[in-house]
């Protein structure tokens, strides 16, 4: 099995991917490992010195002021795991709390949160005997970073809570013995630096956003399908027209049209049928192309945040000083995935309209809801009602969490970033999405083949197509749909479709 190691600088999407979804290791590099031992020596000195520096020799937010004695350390870093284990609502899948647990040890591994090495290697064990802590949903307000999520996480590491292992849920204690770990006894600075960060709201968006860049591709297949089924128009995606107008998702939406249709008799030149599409057509690229380039910029931020330290109090070894700041605000994430969510709900936007469009016999020209037997079948003709619900839905979920704030500890917390929940909005609009683009390739597909379109399909949409018929059988009488449906949107749940039409036509 392959290996990932962290350093604090240089993990990857790519590496989550690995981690939380290939099976991959983790280890920790030389150069880590010496600034961790080096950064937690200054904690001990500063321990052994009784300076007062929050969270190591004070309590915590309205208690900051009040200092802890040296025989205290130990209980007040127990004392805030459990205190703050304060989450409620379903459980985080097993790939999230792999990535939890993956950003949180890489953000130890910069060697300026004071851990012991012991305490690192700990963690990253959880990760590699794949005991996975319980962790409910919700509870943080993503400032003071995600402390709720991240307690019930080091309640594991500490052998208190749940955990799952080897596929059963258990109590944490159990999970170690079973693992052959033992629990750890956390010293003065450590709770503090385990939970006071952002790891929980950026592995929640982070899979979104790579699921996400997949989806924007793919989205673009499901309109070359739904071309192919009405006979669209390329003219507009001439590279010229996108050349005056030079957004680099619009180009790129345009390119990838034109890739996955080439070869296709079945799309048409403007003025041979009808002289312009409507919108949903004839502006995919513009459409999908600001996605893919709001997309871009979440990657952008993302991979900045993957590799920050974001907890309180940041230590300085090297200057000997340790400062109070403020980089556990979720506020740049946050913004960040309510664009994220924003994003992606357009392109469920427009796949709907394009479904609407294939099952409308007066904008189609084919048979109504796509039953050659009408009156008696009703065909897809629900299938868009479950696209226009999920559309909907996300349009709710759209709106931004990021212009909320409720003050907390009395005060001391005034403004607070809410980036957790715009996370999991986005990843909730993104499986939304991700179901109303396989409602379209699977209504594209009974319209292609309505139409007698399914011998000149192009390069791609040939691909697309072949792949979702090999699933399921054209539709020529009423049958149990949501089966159809679920092979649909497991052919672009897994990656499988993305992988084999990328293939092909080199998807950008």
């Amino acid at each position: 099995m392959g290996k990932v190691v962290i350093d604090g600088s240089s993990l990857t999407l790519d590496d989550i991917i690995k981690v939380a979804r290939k099976g991959f290791e983790v280890g920790i590099s030389d150069e880590a490992r010496e600034r961790v031992v080096f950064c937690r020596k200054k904690v001990d000195q500063y321990v052994e010195e009784d300076r007062t520096i929050y969270g190591i020799t004070t309590g915590f937010g309205k208690f900051s002021d009040i200092n802890i004695d040296h025989e205290e350390t130990k209980d007040l870093q127990k004392n805030l795991i459990m205190s703050h284990a304060c989450g409620v609502g379903d459980f985080f899948e097993d790939e999230v709390v792999l990535t939890i647990m993956l950003l949180r040890a890489n953000a130890l591994a910069k060697g300026n949160s004071g851990v012991r090495l012991g305490t690192l290697e700990s963690l990253v064990e959880l990760i590699n005997r794949r005991v996975l802590p319980r962790i409910p949903e919700k509870g943080s307000l993503g400032a003071s970073g995600d402390l709720a999520p991240l307690a019930h996480m080091v309640l594991t590491l500490i052998g208190l809570g749940e955990a799952k292992y080897q596929d059963e849920v258990m109590d944490s204690s159990s999970a170690l013995e079973k693992a052959g770990l033992e629990a750890v006894v956390l010293t003065s600075k450590e709770g503090l630096a385990l939970i006071n960060g952002t790891q929980v709201l950026t592995a929640v968006g982070a899979l979104a956003l790579i699921d996400g860049l997949m989806l924007s591709s793919l989205a673009d297949v499901s309109a070359a399908l739904s071309m192919e089924a009405l006979s669209g128009i390329t003219d507009a995606f001439d590279a010229r027209v996108h050349a005056l107008r030079p957004h680099p998702g619009q180009m790129d939406g345009a390119a990838n049209l034109l890739k996955i249709l080439e070869g296709s008799k079945n799309t048409t030149r403007q003025g041979e049928i009808r002289v312009q599409d409507a919108y949903s057509l004839r502006c995919v690229p513009q459409i999908h192309g600001a996605t893919r380039d709001a997309l871009t910029h979440i990657r952008e931020k993302v991979e900045i945040e993957i590799n920050a330290v974001t907890d309180n109090p940041i230590i300085f070894p090297e200057d000997d000083y340790a400062i109070s700041g403020g980089n556990f605000h979720g506020q740049p994430m946050a913004l960040a995935f309510d664009y994220l969510g924003i994003a992606l709900a357009e392109l469920a936007n427009s796949s709907e309209r394009r479904l609407e469009r294939l099952v409308n016999p007066a904008l189609s020209e084919l048979p109504a809801f796509l039953t050659p037997h009408g009156g008696l079948n009703s065909g897809f003709m629900i299938v868009q009602y479950t696209a226009a619900a999920l559309v909907s839905e996300n349009k709710i979920l759209a709106h931004p969490a990021s212009v909320d704030s409720i003050p907390s500890s009395a005060n001391q917390e005034d403004h607070v970033s809410m980036g957790t929940i715009a996370a999991r909005k986005a990843r909730d609009i993104l499986d939304n999405s991700l179901k109303v683009i396989g409602l379209e390739m699977l209504t594209a597909c009974q319209a292609i083949d309505l139409a007698g379109h399914s011998e000149g399909l192009g390069a791609g949409t040939r691909i697309a197509y072949d792949m979702i018929r090999n699933q399921v059988k054209s539709l020529e009488e009423d049958r149990v749909m949501y089966y159809d449906i679920n092979k649909v949107v497991n052919l672009i749940q897994s990656h499988e479709m993305f992988e084999a039409v990328s293939r092909q036509v080199d998807l950008k």
